[in-house]
């Protein structure tokens, strides 16, 4: 059952941050607290202090767009914002879901911003990306669930910087008739979906999302369009079981999935779901290991990895697995 929440206050673009004090999260705040766990050194990092950070700041700002980078808490912000690569987030700033993970506001959302795909593009163009990464709120108050607005995202990116390659990390569009196929004809170069946990947690951390329906829609966007890659991501340090994980990766190559993506879940307050533990990167490694052999085109796995983290740089890997894996055809 998807999950709306009130509307709440309006956002200062200056600071992004809610205004007329209101919550971030009223779903979660009679939530009892759950203890943030103190972070091992291997996944900290240092505040943001440089000049290509405050240049991408002043681009974002300029055109009035929203990023995940921001809006989720990002602990790669620094890193990648100083070499000027920043994921966009469209369809506004309030999610009409309330995951247990997922610090992006909820609630009941405004009217969709008609000239934001320009404004994207623009971006796009002035930071000179060669691959830029698209992912939005979900929006099921939205009659297609904003696939329309994708789509006008995309034309805008490929108008104003032909060269830039294209992905995007897109909602489920569950009951969303037609969105799916509307968004896959736009034809990126990268389909993402996130499954984002094992099935057995499905319940408590994405409540609105079903695991299968997530697995479908990345099967069928490879059946519509095979030349298009299509991405996924997973979370560990929830409460998962190693053989989970391994069950995942499995239900991902059965659905044809090209690359997969293996990252710490980072509690965003104490109202989120606790973190049960942190794993070692020598885990991690394990796992990246694990899903080679599995037939992966690409794999990253490591504590920092996010959906979007090194995304051009993989991007081109990417395409070169591909290449390698048609000549050893």
């Amino acid at each position: 059952m998807t999950t709306l929440i009130d509307r709440i206050g309006k956002t200062d673009k200056e600071d992004a941050a809610p205004v007329r004090g209101a919550a971030r999260h009223p779903e979660k705040r009679h939530r009892p607290d759950s203890p943030v766990l103190r972070k091992p050194d291997w996944i900290r990092v240092k505040a943001p202090t440089s000049q290509g950070y405050a240049e991408t700041r002043a681009i974002v700002k300029e055109h009035k767009l929203a990023t995940v980078c921001e809006e989720a808490g990002c602990p790669n912000i620094g890193e990648c914002w100083t070499k000027k690569h920043a994921t966009f987030m469209i369809l506004g700033e309030i999610c009409t879901r309330a995951c247990a993970f997922c610090n992006v506001r909820t609630g009941l959302p405004e009217g969709l911003d008609a000239d934001e795909p320009r404004r994207v593009g623009e971006a796009v163009a002035r930071m000179g990306l060669a691959h830029v990464v698209i992912t939005s709120v979900d929006r099921d108050d939205l009659p297609d669930g904003g696939a329309q607005h994708f789509v006008e995202t995309i034309q805008a990116i490929r108008a104003a910087a032909p060269a830039t390659s294209i992905e995007i990390l897109t909602p489920d569009f569950l009951r969303k008739p037609g969105a799916l196929e509307t968004v896959i004809d736009a034809a990126p170069d990268v389909f993402n979906h996130n499954i984002e946990t094992v099935p057995r947690l499905y319940l408590s951390i994405r409540p609105g999302a079903r695991y299968y329906h997530s697995l479908r829609l990345l099967e069928q966007v490879k059946a519509r369009d095979p030349k298009q890659f299509t991405k996924s991501g997973l979370m560990v340090g929830l409460g998962e079981t190693r053989d989970e994980v391994m069950q995942v990766m499995d239900d991902m190559r059965s659905a044809g999935i090209d690359f997969i993506t293996i990252g710490q879940y980072l509690q965003p307050t104490p109202k989120h779901a606790p973190v049960a533990r942190f794993v070692d990167p020598e885990e991690f490694a394990g796992y990246a290991a694990i899903a080679r052999a599995k037939g992966f085109l690409m794999v990253a796995a490591s504590p920092l990895t996010r959906s979007s983290y090194h995304a051009d740089a993989d991007f081109a890997q990417l395409r070169a697995a591909r290449a390698q894996s048609l000549a050893a055809a």
